[in-house]
């Protein structure tokens, strides 16, 4: 079938037949390619039908579709004129793994991270009416999860007090966390509340409350509206949604696309005002291991297609070493916790889940929540450990300073998938974490080079309890140093190699490259001092200072932003010593989707490329 599916719009002339046969052959399409590249697999099986009724129910160019998060999209992606470019998912060059409007017009909204969906597309549906564009409708398609994230509901709130018409928003219950069947009662009481029968009626009886006298109108219109209500409360679940001013309809079967275009039908043609519409799916739908593992196959690398078994050979992670550590530390010291949003197995935590249940919190996709969950946790002596990822604790640096820092409490966070992450592309990349954070008063921040160093300042964090520390570290395979290191201590750095004119300094886990730039530049016989940073902040200062008396040239190296990183500080420290002090990192622009190793030659963060830089400086 897709072979002759060239334009969206040709969706909408399939016989039912013909849209089980897309949906299967969109399913087989996704799997053949995935299984290769790697990328969100399960959301998107999961929404298949439902991708199909929206496109054979709605005009794409028109009603503007976004989907939250983007990785439930890649049936959206096959079936908008990417499927001959999809082989290409998540490469360099290639399309990305969630929706981006500069790939496609389809793609109302650039997303990648959990919970906009509802904020952009009511964002939308406020500009068309300013534009007057009436007959437009605005459908935010959010699950996974994303409900956790208190922008939806702030999102959901605001909806509800516009009351616009021609607003959708459909809940995808790919977890059953909201209801666990789809009973005929339910099925029933969702096509009755969709009906234009139910519908009229509803308004003609506002429209005869009108005439009623103001004081007698009041009453009737409590009346009727708790009538509704003590209904719906029979026989429909989640009146929460009734309650935030959104008409409810559902629970629907995600997996039945005659009752999904049914529906999507009714709600198009007869519903005034914002309507929720609850759709039950299955996550990794049509894929066995996928059902069977769907947090496996969540995000996923290469697999084999047949088995679903891993491709790659595992290798200790680096957040594999901190969740270990983590529950060394939590035998000795009992007010340890572990926190973390969502994330549980990306971070390394699972391990202390199953061992220390009672002192793990997972609080879904609430990076803000689980901030200050901790900061209240600190205040009565427990020792919170956060972990998150860099690029999802942007979302809370309002908590880590006003909640966290200000009031000096000892909360660790530990950031995950800081630098390049790869094929996520930018809007995952952990670029900015020590740009964002070196300007908060009383934190302490650490990147280590190994796995000893990551364990010896998780060592000094559990028993720190002047402020917050954050700990950086990236997204593979760890590093170890192959020697015993020094228990440790902030501000102060590791020297390495003592000797040379000038001096490279290493932040977090750019040191096995500096090493390689170390032995470059001695074939070139230039001798060069290698530094460890450890300590962000505080610097060593003493050690920076002297390395500015004693060498010409002072060069940094970072996995994060250049601008506003560890090597501006050091600018800024030695800005009234003789010595040139250059700093290398990411380039001020988003990074893409792609391979790490490809990544960093494109921007030109290889050993080679800087070795030359520095040569080029150091003997023009």
């Amino acid at each position: 079938m897709l072979e002759y599916i060239n334009d969206p719009l040709q969706i909408k002339e399939l016989t039912p037949a013909e849209l089980k046969r897309l949906a299967t052959d969109v399913r087989k399409r996704m799997i053949e390619v995935v299984s290769k590249t790697g990328g969100h697999i399960a959301p998107s099986l999961g929404t298949v039908e439902l991708t199909i009724s929206l496109l054979y129910t709605f005009d794409p160019l028109v009603d503007r579709i976004v989907w939250d998060v983007g990785h439930q999209s890649y049936a959206w992606k096959i079936l908008t004129d990417r499927n001959d470019r999809f082989d290409t998912l998540r490469s360099l060059g290639g399309i990305s793994g969630f929706t981006n409007r500069d790939e496609s017009p389809y793609d109302a909204f650039t997303t990648g991270h959990s919970s906009t969906s509802i904020s952009a597309a009511l964002g939308l549906a406020c500009a068309a009416e300013m534009k007057g564009e009436e007959d437009a409708h605005h459908i935010a398609v959010i699950g996974d999860g994303a409900l956790t994230g208190g922008i939806s509901f702030e999102a959901l709130n605001h909806a509800g007090h516009l009351q616009m018409d021609r607003f959708i928003v459909v809940l995808n219950d790919n977890a059953m966390s909201i209801s666990k069947n789809v009973g005929g009662l339910q099925k029933h009481m969702a096509t009755l509340m969709a009906s234009r029968s139910y519908n009229t009626l509803k308004q003609q009886i506002w429209t005869l409350s009108g005439t009623l006298p103001d004081s007698i109108r009041r009453r009737f219109i409590y009346g009727a509206q708790k009538l509704e209500e003590s209904m719906m409360n029979i026989l429909v679940p989640n009146i929460l949604f009734e309650d935030l001013g959104l008409k409810y309809v559902g629970p629907i079967d995600g997996h039945n696309l005659k009752g999904l275009n049914s529906i999507f039908r009714r709600v198009r043609d007869n519903m005034v005002g914002p309507v929720l519409v609850h759709v039950v799916t299955q996550k990794g739908k049509g894929y066995k291991p996928a059902e069977k593992d769907a947090a496996l196959f969540h995000g996923v690398g290469p697999f084999e297609f047949k088995s679903g078994k891993p491709t790659n050979n595992h290798k200790k992670g680096w957040s594999e070493v901190f969740g270990e550590q983590l529950c060394h530390l939590a035998v000795k010291n009992q007010d340890i916790v572990a926190i973390t949003a969502a994330m549980s197995a990306g971070t390394g935590l699972s391990k202390f889940e199953e061992q220390y249940p009672e002192r793990f919190y997972d609080v879904g996709i609430a990076e803000q929540h689980a901030v200050t969950l901790a900061a209240g946790m600190a205040c009565k002596g427990i020792k919170p450990f956060v972990a998150v990822y860099s690029t999802f604790l942007q979302r809370a640096l309002d908590q880590v300073i006003h909640d966290v820092a200000l009031p000096r409490l000892p909360v660790v966070f530990c950031i995950d998938r800081a630098g390049i992450v790869g094929e996520d592309g930018a809007t995952h990349q952990g670029a900015f974490d020590i740009a964002y954070l070196l300007s908060v008063p009383n934190l302490v921040m650490l990147a280590p080079s190994s796995a000893e160093e990551l364990r010896s300042m998780m060592n000094w964090a559990a028993m720190y309890k002047q402020g917050p520390v954050s700990i950086r570290y990236p997204r593979g395979m760890v590093h170890s140093a192959n020697e015993a290191i020094m228990p440790f201590k902030p501000g102060k750095a590791h020297v390495l190699e003592p000797e040379g004119d000038i001096a490279l300094i290493s932040v977090g886990d750019t040191l096995t490259m500096v090493r390689e730039i170390h032995e470059i530049l001695a074939e070139d016989k230039v001798k060069a001092r290698i530094i460890d940073l450890r300590s962000i902040k505080p610097m060593d200062e003493e050690l920076l200072h002297t390395l500015a008396e004693e060498c010409t040239h002072i060069f940094s190296f970072e996995t994060g932003a250049v601008i506003g990183g560890a090597g501006s500080r050091i600018t800024q420290l030695l800005s009234d010593k003789t010595c040139r002090v250059t700093n290398f990192g990411y380039p001020d622009r988003f990074i893409p989707h792609g391979k790490i190793e490809l990544l960093n030659q494109e921007i030109g963060f290889t050993a080679e490329a800087l070795s030359k830089r520095i040569l080029k400086q150091i003997k023009p």
